[in-house]
């Protein structure tokens, strides 16, 4: 089954959870062969394109609004088969995305303007992962 948005029991979780301070997003994406713009008509090219270029779309739509909220797009790139992981299991894209916090990620992510062009993303990906990352305390102490 994919996963491309989170559910309501995955969202109150990581509220009680209240990580403070900077947040870092670790995505992981698998891109359709050809982008799926059945739930965002308004956003679908003349010309079917692939999962990659509507997820290009989607980057070049978000960036104003991510780092307007304060937040950096802090890598993204290509991936591949795991080097430590399960062989039949690979990922087109891993992306990690900084917010000042949870607050800010979610205000960033509930913005209307924003939610306009979302429909790219959900046309460009088959699947995902969303794991939110905190610094460790031991990390920051050395």
């Amino acid at each position: 089954m994919p996963h491309l948005m989170p559910t309501q029991a995955a969202g109150a979780a990581l509220y009680r959870r209240d990580p403070q301070g900077p947040v870092v997003m670790l995505n992981l994406l698998k891109f359709r062969d050809v982008a799926d713009y059945a739930r965002a008509p308004q956003l679908a090219p003349e010309r079917p394109i692939s999962g990659a270029e509507a997820f290009d779309r989607y980057i070049a739509h978000t960036l104003p609004f991510l780092t307007g909220s304060g937040g950096e797009l802090l890598f993204l790139g290509q991936g591949g088969p795991w080097l430590i992981g399960p062989e039949a299991e690979r990922w087109d894209c891993a992306m990690l995305v900084r917010q000042a916090s949870l607050h800010s990620f979610m205000a960033f992510e509930s913005h209307g303007p924003y939610l306009a062009g979302i429909g790219h993303r959900t046309a460009a990906i088959a699947d995902s992962r969303l794991l939110p990352l905190t610094q460790s305390m031991r990390a920051s102490t050395r």
